[in-house]
């Protein structure tokens, strides 16, 4: 699967949907980067997206402008976006970042899937149970540029908070976090 090649509808958004060119340029930027990368699937939101791919930016300068950061994996009632000052995240009736780079949720893919090969038991706890996770005793892992969504680090564990779609539906119920348990050094902090 091939990923847009952004220059050569450039002239065209301009003329036909007055984006500024510096949007432009950002999803330019994207695509060049990011463009075509297939991650394997996410523990959540159905997988993200099946391959990272730009499309048209959508919003005003009122508002700010954001573009679809790539296609669902399934049938899903928001799209994967990259906002206004770059973060990664879903959006339907209401923007809601999860990332605040791209690099954070590559990273956050990449965490979920060391973390599930090392651990020992992965433990899924919803709703309120995600409150009552002691993070105080955990570091957060700032490598995921965490948001909405966040990783912890502790002493034998690493825990996932995934609170995107929680807050996109206004369903609390949602929340929902995977405790890595059993994690040795390796586990823990990888090579």
């Amino acid at each position: 699967m091939g990923y847009l090649k952004v220059d050569q509808f450039r002239d065209s958004w301009i003329a036909s949907s007055g984006i500024p060119t510096y949007e432009i340029d950002r999803v330019a930027d994207y695509a060049a980067r990011w463009g075509g990368l297939v991650l394997p699937p996410a523990p959540y939101y159905d997988g993200g997206p099946r391959v990272l791919s730009p499309d048209i930016p959508e919003g005003s300068p009122a508002e700010g402008w954001s573009f679809e950061a790539g296609p669902q994996r399934t049938a899903l009632p928001y799209s994967f976006m990259i906002g206004p000052g770059g973060e990664f995240g879903i959006h339907g009736d209401r923007w809601v970042p999860l990332h605040a780079t791209v690099e954070g949720w590559v990273e956050s893919v990449a965490l979920a899937y060391h973390a599930s090969m090392w651990a020992k038991e992965i433990i899924r706890v919803t709703a309120d149970e995600v409150e009552a996770i002691p993070f105080k005793d955990y570091e957060p892992i700032q490598e995921v540029a965490g948001m909405t969504d966040t990783w912890w680090r502790g002493a034998d564990s690493l825990v996932a908070v995934y609170r995107g779609e929680a807050e996109h539906f206004a369903a609390p119920g949602y929340r929902t976090a995977l405790v890595y348990t059993g994690l040795d050094r390796w586990g823990l902090h990888g090579g």
